[in-house]
């Protein structure tokens, strides 16, 4: 488990760099810029207000990133907010403190970033190119980068200066490798004799009539533009083709694969020049009878190549000095160079894997160059056609009429959807969002809403049904059914707390469950990270308190079932460091110094954050949910 904890994971800020460089180009679109109008912030910190456009952004953001966990839109949406505050706090304090990041440092972390990059290499096309789409001016988007690297450059003040020391590591190891014996009765759910009266069945309809309402519901009429469509409608000819492929050409290249090995004979204050010449010489004289590999890890001076037969991977230009790359440029596959002098001594070099490059044919990614070059065509025609949608859907707000007609797009309906469910375009967090809009149920357009940023969308309300309370009749087998199951529950923790008491009076778990006619299940020496037991289970064996004497520690567990879980904890095993653990001790400090001065940060921020002028509005919050 230690070692799967990242040597950088910084947490804040890593969501940081996504929020403020991969968010713009996934979700920072049109709506970003336009006026906010009459709507009330969310939250403010100091003079920054937030607006639940900016918590549903960062929501969908931090969902991506919690994908899988089950977690309800409600709670994310609040821990978005919370994450929007503090990330805005910590910026507000660097600042303060006159932190910066130098025009260089933000031009090379720019162009390290993969969305930028063609071939491998920056594309100042590329470049202008999303930027552009985004409306996103190049100053505007280096400085949000200086902010993001400069509260990554505070983060890491305070996270690198945390240290562990051995015994750090030894604690970590005696609780990570701690070995438990438990054993446990499983108390199942039996149905209940007698079914729910009237009156139980009324009570529990009246103390719960929230849960039996129809939720409110629209539909909506809408027009979408896609840069899809457009590019569909761009006329293509070879000509057009052949002269986009010669512009692109780098795009259908292969680069050259050479893979390289080398032998250095090192000259220093005890090897003179001619000695390690003598010696390389010698050394591929031996080639005739040794294999290269075996030759480099006996006498290669590069220690760490020479426990690998020498192996420097891939070849790249530009890396190593022009004598030594001209050699390995101009080999054959398997040749082996004369001796070849650098700063370093003399290399014997040998290329291990050549795949010659090539450019593609034409003919051969024609299909893919015509949706290349439409596409590219019909970015303009679209970044124009949204402005236009804008207009036409702010200037017209009462029909969608205009915006078809002015648009050529066609106007689609949904079916009824809910806030928290929809099919089509409201299968979508984000068109439901704003369907569910004051403005939109008064009856106006929405703005622009950007599923992508290639995929645009404004709604119009069509039908609106308020919630509803159903019918006791309608959902009485409904209540029925759940009123059993918490009878069969209660039931079952009845029983589990009579078997509980029974073990703590030192009966024995076989008497108790053969009593009660239950199995009893073992396991010894159980591991974290390594159980095959319910997680809730799991969980509670390794909170559990450590038995006192014979004593054991008993205790009860429910799970998700409703099942009720009576364990007997009567061992607990310290742990110890494995021989794979001590090869990882440097590692291992370095990990646990990292979770030592993540926290440190946290408390740094929580404590930035309570003396922040943040202001969360309850109201205005609740409005837009």
């Amino acid at each position: 488990m230690l070692t799967k904890i990242r040597e950088k994971s910084q947490g804040a800020l890593a969501w940081v760099i996504l929020s403020l460089i991969c968010v713009p180009f996934a979700l920072w679109g049109i709506n970003n810029y336009l006026d906010a109008g009459g709507e009330s912030p969310v939250a403010s910190v100091g003079p920054k207000d937030f607006y639940q456009r900016d918590v549903n952004k960062a929501y969908e953001q931090y969902s991506q990133n919690l994908k899988g966990l089950a977690i309800d839109e409600l709670t994310l949406k609040a821990q978005a907010l919370q994450k929007l505050i503090k990330d805005e706090v910590l910026l507000q304090y660097v600042q303060s403190q006159g932190l910066l990041v130098t025009d260089e440092e933000a031009r090379d972390f720019i162009k390290s970033l993969p969305y930028f990059q063609a071939d491998g290499k920056f594309s100042d096309k590329q470049y202008k190119a999303l930027l552009g789409s985004q409306r996103i001016s190049s100053s505007e988007f280096v400085s949000r980068v200086k902010n993001a690297l400069v509260m990554e450059q505070f983060q890491h003040s305070i996270v690198d200066s945390s240290f562990a020391t051995t015994y750090d590591v030894e604690s970590f190891f005696k609780i990570q490798n701690q070995q438990r014996d438990v054993s446990y009765i499983t108390v199942g759910l039996n149905s209940a004799a007698e079914q729910p009266t009237n009156e139980d069945i009324s009570s529990y309809y009246q103390k719960n009539q929230e849960s039996y309402r129809t939720p409110e519901q629209v539909s909506v009429e809408y027009v979408e533009l896609k840069l899809e469509d457009l590019a569909n409608k761009v006329d293509v000819s070879d000509d057009k083709l052949k002269a986009y492929y010669d512009e692109q050409k780098d795009q259908y290249t292969t680069p050259e694969r050479r893979k390289i090995s080398h032998i250095l004979i090192a000259i220093n204050d005890k090897v003179t020049e001619k000695d390690a010449l003598e010696k390389a010489l010698k050394a591929k004289q031996e080639l005739a009878k040794k294999d290269f590999a075996t030759i480099a890890a006996e006498i290669s001076d590069d220690k760490l190549t020479a426990k690998k037969g020498g192996d420097l991977g891939l070849f790249n230009v530009g890396v190593m000095e022009k004598a030594f790359e001209d050699s390995a440029s101009s080999l054959k596959l398997g040749e082996v160079s004369e001796p070849i002098k650098s700063s370093y001594g003399y290399h014997l070099i040998k290329v291990t894997e050549l795949v010659a490059g090539g450019a593609k044919s034409f003919d051969s990614v024609k299909d893919e160059l015509t949706k290349a070059y439409q596409k590219a065509q019909a970015e303009n025609a679209f970044y124009e056609a949204s402005e236009k949608l804008t207009q036409l859907s702010y200037e017209h707000p009462d029909n969608l009429q205009s915006v078809s007609e002015g648009l050529g797009l066609k106007i689609q309906k949904t079916a009824l959807f809910s806030k928290a469910n929809g099919q089509g375009i409201a299968a979508d967090e984000k068109v439901r969002s704003a369907a569910f809009a004051e403005e939109i149920l008064q009856g106006n357009n929405s703005t622009p809403i950007e599923k992508s940023n290639e995929h645009l969308i404004v709604i119009r309300l069509l039908e609106h049904k308020v919630a509803t309370q159903r019918d006791l009749n309608e959902v009485k087998s409904d209540i029925i059914a759940i009123l059993a199951q918490e009878k069969a529950q209660k039931l079952a923790v009845e029983k589990a707390q009579k078997i509980k008491v029974s073990l703590e009076s030192g009966k024995s778990i076989n008497d108790v469950a053969a009593e009660y006619k239950l199995d009893v299940k073992s396991e010894n020496a159980l591991v974290r990270g390594k159980s095959k037991l319910p997680a809730q289970l799991t969980e509670a064996v390794f909170k559990a308190a450590k038995p006192v004497g014979d004593k054991a520690s008993v205790f009860i567990v429910g799970l998700p079932s409703g099942e009720q879980v009576v364990a007997r904890l009567s061992k607990v095993t310290p742990g110890v460091m494995s021989d794979d653990d001590k090869k990882q001790m440097d590692l291992a400090k370095k990990n646990i110094a990292n979770a030592f001065g993540q926290t440190d940060f946290n408390q740094v921020l929580n404590s930035l954050q309570a003396e922040a002028d943040v202001k969360v509005h309850k109201k205005a919050q609740a409005q837009q949910q």
